[in-house]
């Protein structure tokens, strides 16, 4: 096909004439007076439409269509910004073509058709679908159904949908089932849900390679589909930090016109078997006790959580605990460098020539190779004492009510993870890291709290305090929940490859599970438990004792990162009159 396909001609909109020109590229129109003089200029990136159609035509909130000879619909990227977020909202913009001729409308429809196979060849044509009924508001298959499919449906993507009715269905599908054919899978869900999709791909992706996840020593490799996520649950960390917003028309059309984000995954390891992926958050202390006391109020629904944390914070835990960690290349990155992770980041792309493009490699990840050899034994550095928290994020973590996160100059596709260690310190210090969380202060700028930008972290009980720790968590009850209570299992002991085990009825809280301080004496008891769990992405783990390793861009989703907002004002979209009615041109 012709990379230099161009067609130009006059078209109406509206009462206004306009000159319309279409290159390889681009698609714009500009606005012609009576002296023939130019005025205002749209202009929409070809890899931006999303779909052409013949007549005058409307998709949301109902599609409506009004045959006519000689008019025709474009639909786009229409970008608008989204307030107090930091990413920018896509809409579906649309405007209705009058051409002279019935024959004129043909040829464009035509050649923008065929500009769009052109230069979109990342698109993809064939999705399959998991929807969770029961996370979040429960809105999962309406907001598929009445805004994703019109807009899969107007592209020309055909979808297999599965509607999960149980714990890890969609993981179990994806480890199992025939996925020829597919471009990518699409989760209409919470956090939770994505945890799924992404234990899956990569389960089956290393089967598939013949590689063995419980080895923390290997180079896992990455997923050939992609992810789409189209928000959905309670909490939504993943899309926020991949996109800046949380809209599933925004998310649906990054899915639809092919976007690519590479993501970071951390494996997370005990005793030689793989316990579980996190991109987001592996926190022990002050995180992980907020879970473990949310999970006894989930009557409570997402209030659960706040309250939670104000329980956990009145109690005044620290624990004592080695942190030892492979520090990163501070050449590239650092996690005080002020820096964000943005659309077309440099720092992610630098590590993408090294991953991808490092010469003499016989894998894709071979750069990476050794790095955890013992010949690199002796660069890692170990620290020991008390404290709040031990946090290890691939992202920034940001969501709605923290827009920074909890490392902001955190990237997503660097090979690298940040380090959080918040030392013990008096409860109004750790009380000023926390709110630092919810503006713009610098939560890192405080005598008791360290970032590091590591590859692999490794933490231990000090010694004489290991029979301790596995005593007071022997026989803890490890759930991995939806918002809703719905779904509920256990954490696998062996990968991937091992199914997880169904909950005992009624195991809630068992004896070996530590005891909150009471709410009240919280501040003044020392009685405090000598070990806490780990929050992974939402799910607790039972192991004090973990391994973690970063996996460069290991997966990749339907996103581009956050867009910077000044491409609001640089991406020459309409103004409403693009929107009205067309004419004939006679």
């Amino acid at each position: 096909m012709e990379t230099d396909l161009r067609l130009e001609s006059s078209l109406w909109i509206g009462d206004k004439r306009y000159r319309a020109i279409l290159t390889g590229w681009h698609f714009k129109w500009t606005e012609v007076d009576k002296k023939n003089g130019d005025k205002k200029t749209v202009s929409v990136p070809v890899a931006e439409v999303i779909g052409v159609e013949e007549g005058r035509v409307e998709i949301l909130p109902q599609k409506s269509v009004e045959d006519t000879d000689k008019d025709f619909t474009v639909f786009y990227v229409k970008r608008t910004s989204s307030g107090d977020s930091y990413g920018l909202l896509w809409g579906l913009g649309q405007t209705q073509f009058s051409c002279p001729s019935r024959v004129l409308r043909d040829q464009w429809t035509k050649h923008l058709r065929t500009a769009l196979k052109t230069h979109s060849p990342l698109r993809p044509h064939r999705l399959l679908a998991f929807i969770n009924p029961f996370g979040g508001k429960k809105k999962g298959r309406m907001i598929y159904h009445s805004v994703v499919a019109p807009l899969f449906e107007l592209a020309g993507i055909s979808s297999q949908v599965i509607v999960t009715e149980r714990a890890n269905q969609a993981r179990d599908h994806l480890l199992k089932k025939d996925l020829t054919g597919f471009d990518g899978v699409v989760c209409v869900g919470g956090d939770g849900m994505f945890s799924e999709i992404l234990h899956g791909l990569i389960g089956r992706t290393q089967q598939e390679a013949g590689l063995c996840e419980n080895d923390p020593t290997i180079t896992l490799q990455p997923c050939p589909l992609h992810i789409g996520i189209i928000p959905a649950g309670s909490t939504d960390c993943v899309c926020y930090a991949t996109v800046g917003v949380i809209d599933p028309i925004t998310s649906a059309l990054h899915i639809i016109i092919g976007d690519s984000q590479s993501l970071d995954v951390c494996s997370v390891h005990h005793a030689s078997a793989l316990m579980r992926y996190s991109v987001s958050l592996v926190g022990y202390g002050f995180y992980g006790d907020v879970l473990a006391e949310s999970e006894k109020h989930r009557w409570m629904g997402p209030l659960r959580y706040d309250y939670s944390g104000t329980v956990v914070y009145m109690s005044n835990r620290s624990y004592e605990g080695r942190v030892e960690y492979l520090p990163a290349d501070p050449l590239f990155s650092s996690p005080r460098d002020k820096t964000r992770c943005l659309s077309g980041c440099s720092v992610c792309s630098r590590t993408t020539e090294r991953l991808f493009h490092s010469s003499n490699s016989s894998s894709l990840y071979s750069s990476q190779s050794g790095q955890f050899s013992a010949a690199s034994e002796g660069e890692w550095v170990s620290v020991e004492g008390r404290f709040r928290s031990v946090s290890l994020t691939c992202m920034s973590s940001s969501c709605a009510r923290s827009p920074l996160g909890l490392s902001p100059s955190a990237h997503l596709a660097d090979g690298t993870g940040d380090l959080i260690l918040v030392w013990d310190t008096h409860p109004l210090c750790f009380l000023k890291f926390l709110y630092r969380h919810t503006t713009t202060e610098d939560q890192f700028d405080l005598p008791f709290v360290e970032v590091h930008r590591v590859k692999a972290v490794r933490f231990s009980l000090p010694e004489g305090r290991e029979e301790d720790g596995q005593e007071e968590i022997r026989g803890l009850s490890v759930r991995v929940e939806e918002e809703d209570g719905e779904y509920i299992d256990t954490v696998s002991k062996s990968g991937s490859q091992q199914h997880l085990a169904q909950r005992a009825t009624g195991s809630n809280v068992t004896n070996g599970q530590k005891t909150a301080i009471p709410f009240l004496c919280g501040m003044c008891c020392n009685k405090s438990p000598a070990v806490s769990v780990w929050n992974c992405d939402g799910e607790i783990l039972p192991f004090t004792e973990i391994f973690c390793k970063i996996h460069g861009q290991l997966v990749r989703l339907y996103a581009r990162g956050i867009e910077d907002r000044s491409a609001l004002h640089n991406c020459g979209q309409e103004k409403d009159e693009s929107k009205s009615i067309c004419i004939a041109h006679n």
